[in-house]
Order: C-alpha cells, then sequence, then structure tokens
C-alpha cells in the first residue's frame, strides 16, 4: 500500500481498522487483577434490513471515545458488539416471501457489521453475540428454567392485544389507536394461553433499587411511576338482593361516604352474573367494543363511556344503594378491576358521573387558600359543581359506629380503615400498578420455551442437558388455521415421548418474546464462548456490574425493568454477585433529520422538495415550503445512510461531526453540510504535521524549546479534553482541540513533543488520523495503549494578565500586571498607570473596587 501525502481517508481507514483486526488490539483480558476494569455497554440493535442510519451511532461514538480514552488511562476495558436479532420484521419478510428467518437476519447483521466496522469502534469482536443463536438461547432457556423453577413463571388464559393479520400478542405498546404499530392491522382483545412472569413478585426489590442507581432522574421517575405503588385499602360492597360481593381497591378509603356508584371493568367475572335481563344487550354490544382497545387507549381517552347494568350494590359505610356501571377506563388488569366512584372528589368520577348524570356527593371542605391557588370555586366544590381531589376536612362522614367529620384526609383514612379491618369488610393494602409480564408470542421467530405438555396434564421442563431446545425447520411461518402458534405445524419436532416413563408429550408452541434475549446479553459478553455455563462465576464477579450504559431513552421502562426483574433473581438465586446490572445509565439524544411542510402545515418527502436561492419549494406544486428537523423516516425520505457521509468525508470526520453537534444528550439535526466544517479541520491537523508534498513530516516539526504560551495552550488542551471526554462532553473538547490547532498551525516551529500529545488527544475522537500521524511521527506501537497525557496546574498560570481600569465605572485603561497580584496591589498598579494618575488627582476617592484577573474601579469625586 502507498503512503499517502494528502489526507486520503479512503486509504488511512482500512489501513487501521484491518490493524486493529489483525492484532485485536482491543481484546479485554479477563480477571487482570494489574488494571482496574471497566464494563462500557450499548443497547446492541436489532438488525433490521435496511441498515443503520445516522442516529444509530451515535451512542456507539460516544462510547468508543470514552473506551479509548480509559485504555490510555490504564483501564482494562471490556466494550463488546452483538445482535438483538429475534424479531417480527424478519418473520414477516418470511411470511411474504418463504425466506427463512435466519437467513433475512444473517444478512442484515453482515450489513450492521460491515457498518459498525467502518466506524473504527473500539469493539472486542471475539465477543459478539446474536441472540438467534443456539449457542446464546440455551442460556436464555435455562434463565427461564429457573424463573420457572422458582415459581415465577405460570401459564394463564389473559385478555391480550390479539392481531390477526400478525399472528402474535403485541404488548400495549404496540397498538396505536386499535391498530398495530407494524402494519397498521386491526387489533382485538380476547383471552389467550399466555406463559406469564411474576414480576410482581418483584415490584417492591424494583422499586427499592431505583434511588440509588446514577441514572438520568426522569428515567427512574419513569419505573417508579411504571410500578406505582400506592397504599389504600380493599374494601367489600354487597351486591343487592344477591348473594354476591364486590371488592374494590381504592387510595382514598377515607371518601367511602361519597361513594355514589361503582364501576367494574368490562371483562370483570361478575358481569354477567349481575346484569339484569333489559340491560343484557347494551352491556354486551359494550363489552364487544371494549374488546377492539388496548388499555393504553381505554386510560388515555378523555371521552369518558359506560353501560349501566341494572345492578345495585350496597355502600358499606352508610348502606346506601348505589347503581354498578362498567366503563372501559377500570382495567381488569389493576387493583380488583372494580372501582367506588367519588365524583366530588375524583376527577375522573366527576367526569363520568357529570356525562351520565349521576350524583356528586360533598364530603370535604376545601382550604380556601387552596381553592383558590388551584382557581376552584369553594361554593362550587361544596354545592358538587366542581370537583376537589386534594386535602380539606372531612364532613358528611359518620355512621353510628365511626365520625371522619372534622378530621384531615391522612387522619381519616387511618381511622376508617382500621372500623373496616374490626367489622371484617376491609383491609390495609399495598398496591402496584405493575402488572405480571405476558412472556409469550404466537410466533415462529423467537426462543422455544424448554417445557413439555404431558398427556396427564402436567407441564414438564426439558432436562438441562437437552437444551437448547433448537427451533424446527417450517415451509409455512403463519399460524395454524384453527389459530395455534406456527411452531404447532412442526409435527415431528412437537411430540416427544418421556424416555423415563413412556408417557406422550407435547412441546410448548408458543415462542419467547424478543425481549428475552435482552434481559441478559450484558452477561454473556462477560463469558461468550462457554459451553458449560452461561457465564463464569469468576469472570462474573471480576467485570460485574457494568459501569456505563448508553442507549435510548425509549427503552427507559420497559427493556431496563424486565432485563432489572431477571437480574435480581439471579442474584436471589446466587449466579450473580450484584443486585443490579448497571451502574450508570446515560441517554443520548436523538438525532433529527430535515424535513419540509407546506402551507398547511403537512409533510412533504424530501424527495419532493427543490432548493432555489436558500428557499425550498415543492417540485410538483411550486408551493415554498418550511425547512424544520423532524424525526428520521422511510415516508419522509430524509433518512441519511452513514454508508454515503463515511464515502464522501471519512469516518473520523463521521464521529467528529456527530459528537461536535451538541451535547450527547440533547436531541439535534442532521445537516450534512457540517460534515464540511471538521472535514477541513482534520485536512487542517494533517497539513499541520504532514507536507502535502512528500508525505514527510513538515519542516516546521521540530525538538526545538516550546514557549511558555505555548506550553499552556498545551496544558489547557490536556485539561479540557481530559475533563470533558471524563464527563462525556465531546462537543467543547473538540472546540478545545480547533483552538490547538489554529494557534499550533501558525507556528513557524511546532514542538514535536506537543504535536505527538496533541495527536494522543485528538486519538479517542479520530483514531484513525491519529494513528496514522503518530506513526508518521516516528512510533512503531498503536497508540491505543500510550498513557493519556497529564497536565501541570502551575503551567496552565498565566505571567500576567490584562486587567480593565475604571473611573466612576467608566472604562480608562487596560493594564498588564502580575497575574497573583491581590486586590490591594491591582489598586496600587492602577493608580500609578499614567492614563489613570491625572483622572484621579486632587479628587477624593469615595471607594476602591479590585476584582483580581479582572478589573479595577476607582469612584472620585
Amino acid at each position: 500500500m502507498t503512503t499517502p501525502s494528502t489526507y486520503d481517508f479512503a486509504v488511512i481507514e482500512p489501513k487501521w481498522q484491518d490493524y486493529w483486526k489483525q492484532n485485536k488490539t482491543f481484546k479485554a483480558i479477563d480477571c487482570d487483577t494489574t488494571r482496574e476494569k471497566l464494563y462500557v455497554l450499548d443497547m446492541f440493535p436489532y438488525p433490521s434490513g435496511a441498515g443503520l442510519h445516522v442516529g444509530h451511532p451515535e451512542g456507539y461514538t460516544a462510547t468508543d471515545i470514552w473506551c479509548r480514552f480509559k485504555r490510555m488511562n490504564g483501564y482494562n476495558v471490556l466494550h463488546a458488539m452483538g445482535w438483538d436479532a429475534f424479531g417480527l420484521p424478519a418473520e414477516q419478510y418470511a411470511v411474504r416471501t418463504g425466506t427463512h428467518p435466519a437467513v433475512t437476519t444473517a444478512k442484515n447483521i453482515q450489513i450492521f457489521k460491515r457498518q459498525l466496522e467502518a466506524f473504527g469502534f473500539s469493539f472486542d469482536w471475539d465477543r459478539e453475540i446474536n441472540t438467534t443463536d443456539p449457542n446464546y438461547y440455551k442460556w436464555t432457556q435455562w434463565i427461564f428454567a429457573q424463573l420457572y423453577k422458582k415459581g415465577l413463571a405460570y401459564e394463564s388464559n389473559e385478555p391480550v392485544n390479539w392481531c390477526p393479520e400478525l399472528g402474535t400478542v403485541l404488548a400495549n405498546e404496540e397498538v396505536i389507536n386499535g391498530r398495530s404499530e407494524v402494519g397498521n392491522y386491526p387489533v382485538i382483545r380476547k383471552p389467550i394461553r399466555q406463559w406469564v412472569l411474576k414480576i410482581t413478585e418483584y415490584a417492591q426489590e424494583l422499586l427499592d433499587g431505583i434511588d440509588d442507581l446514577d441514572w438520568p432522574e426522569g428515567t427512574k421517575e419513569m419505573q417508579k411511576n411504571w410500578i406505582g405503588r400506592s397504599t389504600g385499602a380493599e374494601v367489600d360492597f354487597k351486591v343487592a338482593n344477591t348473594d354476591e360481593t364486590i371488592r374494590v381497591y381504592t387510595t382514598r378509603p377515607d371518601t367511602l361516604f361519597g361513594a355514589t356508584y361503582m364501576v367494574l371493568a368490562p371483562e370483570h367475572p361478575l358481569v354477567a352474573k349481575i346484569t339484569t335481563s333489559d340491560r343484557a344487550d347494551a352491556v354486551q354490544k359494550y363489552i364487544e367494543v371494549t374488546h377492539t382497545k388496548s388499555d393504553l387507549d381505554r386510560t388515555e381517552t378523555k371521552d369518558k363511556t359506560g353501560e349501566f347494568t341494572g345492578a345495585y350494590a350496597i355502600n358499606p359505610v352508610n348502606n346506601t344503594k348505589i347503581p354498578i356501571w362498567i366503563s372501559d377506563y377500570v382495567l381488569i388488569s389493576y387493583g380488583t378491576g372494580a372501582i367506588m366512584a367519588v365524583p366530588a372528589h375524583d376527577t375522573r368520577d366527576f367526569e363520568f358521573a357529570k356525562k351520565f348524570k349521576l350524583p356528586i356527593i360533598c364530603i370535604m371542605t376545601p382550604d380556601p387558600k387552596a381553592c383558590e391557588a388551584a382557581g376552584v370555586n369553594i361554593d362550587e366544590v361544596l354545592a358538587g359543581n366542581a370537583c376537589w381531589p386534594e386535602d380539606g376536612i372531612l364532613m358528611n362522614s359518620s355512621n353510628e359506629e365511626v365520625s371522619l367529620n372534622g378530621l384531615h384526609v391522612e387522619d381519616s383514612k387511618k381511622a376508617i380503615t382500621e372500623w373496616l379491618e374490626k367489622k371484617g369488610i376491609g383491609t390495609p393494602t399495598v398496591n402496584f400498578k405493575l402488572r405480571d409480564w405476558l412472556f409469550s408470542r404466537q410466533r415462529y421467530w423467537g426462543e422455544p420455551f424448554p417445557l413439555i405438555h404431558m398427556e396427564d396434564g402436567t407441564v414438564k421442563l426439558v432436562d438441562e442437558s437437552e437444551l437448547p431446545v433448537i427451533l424446527p425447520e417450517l415451509e409455512n411461518y403463519k399460524p395454524t388455521d384453527d389459530g395455534e402458534p406456527p411452531l404447532a405445524r412442526a409435527t415431528e419436532w412437537l411430540n416427544v415421548v418421556d424416555p423415563e416413563t413412556g408417557m406422550k408429550g407435547i412441546r410448548e408452541t408458543n415462542t419467547m418474546p424478543q425481549w428475552a434475549g435482552s434481559c441478559w446479553y450484558y452477561l454473556r459478553y462477560i463469558d461468550p464462548h462457554n459451553n458449560e455455563k452461561g457465564w463464569d462465576s469468576e469472570k462474573e464477579k471480576y467485570w460485574m456490574p457494568v459501569d456505563l450504559y448508553v442507549g435510548g431513552a425509549e427503552h427507559a421502562v420497559l427493556h431496563l425493568l424486565y432485563s432489572r426483574f431477571w437480574h435480581k433473581v439471579l442474584y436471589d438465586l446466587g449466579y450473580v454477585t450484584h443486585p443490579e446490572p448497571w451502574k450508570r445509565l446515560i441517554h443520548q439524544g436523538m438525532i433529527l433529520g430535515l424535513s419540509y411542510k407546506d402551507q398547511r402545515g403537512a409533510l412533504v418527502p424530501n424527495d419532493l422538495v427543490q432548493e432555489k436561492d436558500g428557499k425550498y419549494f415543492h417540485k410538483e406544486t411550486g408551493e415554498e415550503l418550511a425547512q424544520l428537523p423532524a424525526k428520521m423516516s422511510k415516508s419522509l425520505k430524509n433518512v441519511v445512510n452513514p454508508d454515503d457521509i463515511i464515502k464522501k468525508y471519512g469516518a473520523d470526520a463521521f464521529r467528529l461531526y456527530e459528537m461536535f453537534m451538541g451535547p450527547l444528550r440533547e436531541v439535534k439535526p442532521w445537516q450534512t453540510e457540517g460534515v464540511e466544517g471538521v472535514f477541513r479541520f482534520l485536512n487542517k491537523v494533517w497539513r499541520m504535521i504532514v507536507n502535502t508534498e512528500t508525505g514527510e513530516l513538515v519542516a516546521e516539526i521540530s525538538d526545538d524549546p516550546i514557549t511558555k504560551d505555548q506550553e499552556r495552550l498545551l496544558h489547557q488542551t490536556i485539561k479540557k479534553l481530559t475533563e470533558d471526554i471524563e464527563t462525556l462532553d465531546f462537543n467543547t473538547a473538540i472546540s478545545q482541540l480547533m483552538i490547538f490547532v489554529n494557534e499550533f498551525s501558525k507556528l513557524q516551529k511546532r514542538n514535536r513533543k506537543a504535536i505527538e500529545t496533541f495527536v494522543l488527544l485528538l486519538s479517542p475522537i479520530a483514531p484513525h488520523i491519529a494513528e496514522e500521524l503518530w506513526q508518521r511521527l516516528g512510533n512503531e506501537n498503536t497508540l491505543a495503549y500510550e498513557p493519556w497525557p497529564k497536565f501541570d496546574e502551575e503551567k496552565l498560570k498565566l505571567d500576567q494578565v490584562e486587567v480593565l481600569v475604571q473611573v466612576n465605572g467608566k472604562p480608562k485603561a487596560r493594564i498588564q500586571v502580575p497575574a497573583e497580584a491581590d486586590k490591594d496591589q491591582l489598586i496600587e498598579i492602577a493608580k500609578q498607570n499614567p492614563s489613570i494618575m491625572p483622572l484621579i488627582d486632587g479628587k477624593t476617592i469615595v471607594k476602591e473596587i479590585a476584582v483580581p484577573g479582572r478589573l479595577v474601579n476607582i469612584v472620585v469625586k
């Protein structure tokens, strides 16, 4: 290979990528006790057919810079990459084309890996994992077996979001307005046999661990809200003229005297029993409509709907008869699936009562000042025409045995709960919004469960020696005609005989959800080739917990919560040594594409936009368009392919631009023209060191001593880069590199040692050009493990600084003073200045103000 004289990234970057690969430069050494360990984790990607767009590498670039920096600071760094490769898109493609999902997945991984390698990321590729590899999902199945043996997995007929077209259950988050997020197909609610994991058993533990995590506060709050711990009471209401009892959960037992109706979830088992014949048709129709809605749609809808069942319940505190309704805003999955409604003091109940003209009885006097601050008329509250859900003094709340009148909310909660418990009609209760985790999918492309349904009705775990249970080959990836999952077609695989008892059995035909493989992948990176265990205990003890985890905020709840759950179970079983998997979590900000909208506000695809004189117009209509940042999407044609950027500017320029766009955690708009600026900077770096005619070092590089000013700039740059990379503030670190280059590239004498130091400082961010320049400077080995430069505080200090001198607040002179001068010395030097002396001679000095290093102000009259 010829050595380029100009900055030829197309030659330089593949050269160093090959060098790193051949020499396994970034191999992490297990259990190396001579160095401090550092485990850095990226949220691994799902390898889609589209490949990467420019937003994907942002987090990977950030962690790569940090890892390179830490290696140079002596750390033993583990930074690996893999593929979260089970998923619906590959299966849908298989249904359409007959191509096995494994073939599609392997092809997509090839594309993703090529793209990631082109960035020069310092992954230890020997630790690469793939969740669809049987050698990986063997241990996913093994972990499920541990959950099963611990009693944390059970079968249940659960009402789920069923998409007939996709042939699978969808999570609430995958359903939008009654249709699937993928494909926009209709979704209905129906009960299906599911495997469910008892994540609720760990609700309190998951909650308790959150505050100690070094995570974004918003993410911690989202997890707390998702777990949703509340304290209250369960209360029994008798159904009038029947032997039935409805148990409700309420966080406000203090408001029982104000309950004027009840609401059941449409799926509540008592609905069919208590509905009167004249209301049966209306109730049944309402239930059918509810089946088309997701839980998310039901809780977020503002328009309250419902049907009266015709039945009544007896309020246990005052024996009042109250009507029983059904409404989709009550979920069977939360509490008991039934609520008592107190419209005077609950906003949702108030809206429902107003719509259906149900009684509203105020049982609390609000604080007048609180009412005024909230903009609520207290008289309207007392009259039942406005809702007051906050604190107040209870009234109209007594019977012969208990009185809450005159008490505040907290005291009345305690009093009424004690009375309910004493009467045997209620009990204090802690509840969680968190529901058990539906852990099965009616799909082909997922991990098979290691379970067999025996003919005597029992369920048997596959013996550990028989793992992995391999996915069988199929020709048809759709569910069967009678709605069974695709694996029911694999008859030879499906039917088994127990070798010990001779009993026949049928394998589980559901598969695990995509979350399964991503719940524990960080543990497999520790020991990816171990065929005897999921991971070695000594390696786990050495590497865990993960020191830094970087990924998108879109995973703030589900992935992070599910993974923490699995980890806590493994911790309780003694398989891991830390109760939490990740010490520190950071979300990179989204990178937006440029989009255009017309005067109606409609977005216009980028391929229908043309630019003229700095303005943008619709190609077909000629209408002038407004440019704005928007999420990259295929439909808007604003997805930027990183391959195109690397081809034109190189990976180092791409890395540099993505980190220079703005703070890592903030949302930023991508503008390809911006890459041009950092590309020019890299060319300037090259010309500062290499003669573009000969390829040799420029003549200006010498061993001549560095001046004090040059040395100060060098140490300022070392300090800035050290501190900013440590805190992941890469944009300001790059700014300092530019300041250095602007100054040093002008010098006729460029100290070799200072230039080498600069190259080391540049290397985590732009590693290819840095390696090449390091070699050109006469160094034989890679700079990947060169010691990170140290700054000297003494060399950062100025001998002299410029200070502004004011008289009566008006600028009069700028003077050079010793940098260490104190207030008294500053004032004395200012008074002796030839420009200042005439302005103060013969006048009375009223006040003298000095700010060391900045200004002196002398007030005279």
